[in-house]
């Protein structure tokens, strides 16, 4: 009895990770990385940039929403899944209602907003670009939320970005920092324009932020029925980066 048990959990455990292993950001790829060190991107597109003249420009990426859409040159990306589930809700849904609140409290203050699905425009360009997401544990007792700044950042605003969302978010949500940023995360494809057209331009400040454990059951009832509590600490984050490093004119 006590055989057939272990092998009963052994069994569930592994169906378990099997349609849970994909958390968060799509997992990185070495050959990937190294196929991007060869694609040539012209450096004037960068030392010699201007920002184009506008309002304040956000992009607010849904984590895994519309996976399916994405484009052949990031089938790879497509292939690895549509992110973690916790309590039955997919990650996508969580991240694109967190989206969607905090574009309206931005855009209350005169700012452009775009909700962007797991495509991103050819060469998308904005003063301030954050990828949403949730993550998940085969431990439900793992919990904590992280923001990453993207490593391929060449607007040296992305960590100054990443440092305002986080003390912002952790206010809001009295949220553990999760100190276990990877490079799925740093590395993440929306930030690659060296290996796609679809993604965010290099001037753009980039970050993605976990939200929080969507199977971790207090973290997950805060994302899934309380996500304006999310919403809040990552718009706040925004504002007072665009007020006191930006310092908009326009």
């Amino acid at each position: 009895m006590f055989a057939f048990m272990a092998v009963f959990i052994l069994i569930s455990s592994y169906v378990f990770y099997k349609s849970h292993s994909r958390y968060g950001a799509p997992p990185y790829d070495a050959q990937e990385e190294q196929a991007s060190n060869t694609f040539s991107v012209p450096t004037d597109i960068y030392t010699s940039w201007k920002r184009p003249e506008g309002p304040i420009k956000i992009g607010l990426q849904a984590g895994h929403w519309k996976t399916n859409e994405m484009p052949d040159e990031q089938n790879r990306i497509k292939e690895s899944g549509g992110g973690t589930t916790g309590f039955g809700i997919p990650e996508w849904e969580v991240a694109l209602k967190i989206a969607e609140l905090t574009k309206q409290n931005l855009e209350k203050e005169g700012y452009t907003v775009d909700i962007l699905p797991a495509t991103i425009p050819e060469n998308y360009w904005a003063d301030v670009f954050v990828s949403i997401h949730a993550d998940g544990n085969l431990d439900p007792r793992v919990s904590g939320f992280k923001v990453a700044a993207s490593a391929r950042d060449k607007s040296n605003n992305a960590q100054l970005l990443k440092d305002y969302v986080e003390r912002a978010y952790q206010k809001e949500t009295d949220l553990t920092i999760d100190p276990n940023i990877t490079k799925n995360m740093t590395r993440y494809y929306a930030f690659n324009y060296r290996r796609y057209v679809h993604a965010v331009h290099p001037m753009t400040p980039a970050v993605l932020i976990e939200t929080g454990f969507l199977t971790n059951r207090h973290e997950a009832n805060m994302l899934i029925y309380n996500p304006e509590i999310p919403a809040k600490g990552i718009s706040n984050g925004i504002k007072t980066y665009i007020t006191e490093i930006l310092k908009p004119t326009i």
